[in-house]
Parts: structure tokens; C-alpha cells; sequence
């Protein structure tokens, strides 16, 4: 099932708008007997609509059923997998394994809490608009970070999401707030454009279950798994 999320309704709302209105103009030309161009024009707006439209698509994702398992937070492409020395965002604090995740505009991108997670800190940070793809955006570009303790299974872990404009996005859309309670797979923001996610676990304690160059779903692709001795304590 596919749906359009309500991140993006004023954009692809004006676009409908506009696109109607444009169709009247076709309509006028047909009956002014210029019915190629008013049909040309007709089919090459409602093209572009459900092309821009399809940027906003939100579609039902089935959400793994091992409570241990981590989803990933956005679509697109594993960029990067390595560790972070100094992660301050309570109540992470210290070492983080990051994965970085490059979202082309061709992408979904509305962003999923990868396990369940009581949200305790959210800190916005101004920046640059390099390219998503650029090695130091995840330092330099405008971005929003989300944080608290998660748990998967029995598991209760500090974790961070963070969303990264790209050279083409510009606007970063999170509505969570400290003290809101996210469930695994749940819909938390979007990043409007070309763009990066990034997903902050502990360095111990988990085993990555993707490689750099993966293509992953957001909500329903493994990113990681609680490790089994880690379980069961």
C-alpha cells in the first residue's frame, strides 16, 4: 500500500493546484483548436506531478518480527560504517559505531525509528549544504539529531538517529521532541530532498548486518542485532 505522507502536504498540495490549473489551459487550447499542444502540455504536467508527488510516497513496510533486530532508519545506499570517539548527545556519551546512509532524490525519505526508543535529547545544528555524498557533511552540514535509550528485546541501549541535508535538500522535518516514545519502525520525519541518515549505536553489544554499497529499506531492512550473550543477561 502506498500513501502520501502528511511531511509533505503543502509541497505536493501546491503542486496539485497548480497542475489543475494547467489542465484548465489545456483544456482551453483543445477547444481552440490547438488540441495537440493542449494535450502534449496536459500529459507532461500530470508526468511531473506524480513524478514530484512520488517523492513524498510513504509506502507500508513490513517490520522484521524479532524484537532483537534494528531497522534501518531511511532508504537509499550504506555509505559508510565506522566509530565516532567523542558522541555527546545524552544519554549517548563517548565511542558510537556510526552507519551512514546516502538517500538520492529518487529514494523514499521519510525517516524510521530503527527500535523502540524514549527520545531524552534533540539538538539542531546549522551548517553548510554540501553534497550528501561529500566525506565531510556529517560534520559540516545543517543537521537535526534525535537521542535516548532504545531497546530491542530485553535490551535497553542508548542510540541516536540523525538527519543531514544534502547539497538539493533543505529542509529537515522532525516533530519529536523529548519525552515522546517511538516505536520500532515508526515514521518520525523526512528530509526533503536528495540527503543522509546517519544511526549511532554502541560500539559493543551488536552485530552489523549490512556492508558498505547495501541497498536498504527503512523500516524493513536488519541494520543490526542485539549480540546473543547481550540478550540474554
Amino acid at each position: 500500500m502506498m500513501t502520501l505522507t502528511r511531511y509533505g502536504i503543502r509541497e505536493w498540495g501546491i503542486a496539485l493546484l497548480v497542475t489543475l490549473a494547467v489542465l484548465a489551459g489545456c483544456v482551453w487550447l483543445c477547444r481552440a483548436d490547438y488540441p495537440g499542444w493542449g494535450a502534449g502540455i496536459g500529459v507532461a504536467a500530470i508526468v511531473i506531478f506524480l513524478a514530484f508527488a512520488a517523492f513524498f510516497r510513504n509506502p507500508r513496510r513490513q517490520i522484521p518480527e524479532d524484537p532483537r533486530l534494528l531497522v534501518s532508519p531511511a532508504d537509499g545506499v550504506v555509505r559508510d560504517i565506522g566509530e565516532v570517539d567523542d558522541f555527546n548527545f545524552p544519554p549517548f556519551q563517548g565511542r558510537a559505531l556510526r552507519i551512514g546512509i546516502f538517500l538520492s532524490v529518487l529514494n523514499v525519505h521519510v525517516n524510521r525509528a530503527p527500535a523502540a526508543l524514549d527520545v531524552e535529547s534533540k539538538f539542531y545544528r546549522e551548517g553548510e549544504f554540501l553534497d550528501a555524498r561529500h566525506p565531510e557533511c556529517s560534520v559540516r552540514n545543517e543537521a537535526m539529531t534525535i537521542a535516548g535509550t532504545a531497546t530491542a528485546g530485553e535490551t535497553r541501549f542508548p542510540m541516536a538517529i540523525r538527519q543531514i541535508s544534502g547539497k538539493i535538500a533543505r529542509k529537515i522535518v522532525c516533530p519529536v521532541d523529548p519525552g515522546r516514545k517511538l516505536e520500532r519502525g515508526e515514521l518520525y520525519g523526512m528530509i526533503k530532498f536528495g540527503s543522509r541518515t546517519e544511526l549511532y549505536l554502541p560500539v559493543e553489544g551488536f552485530d552489523v548486518k549490512v556492508k558498505i554499497g547495501d541497498k536498504v529499506r527503512g523500516g524493513a531492512t536488519v541494520m543490526a542485532a542485539v549480540a546473543r550473550q547481550e540478550a540474554t543477561k
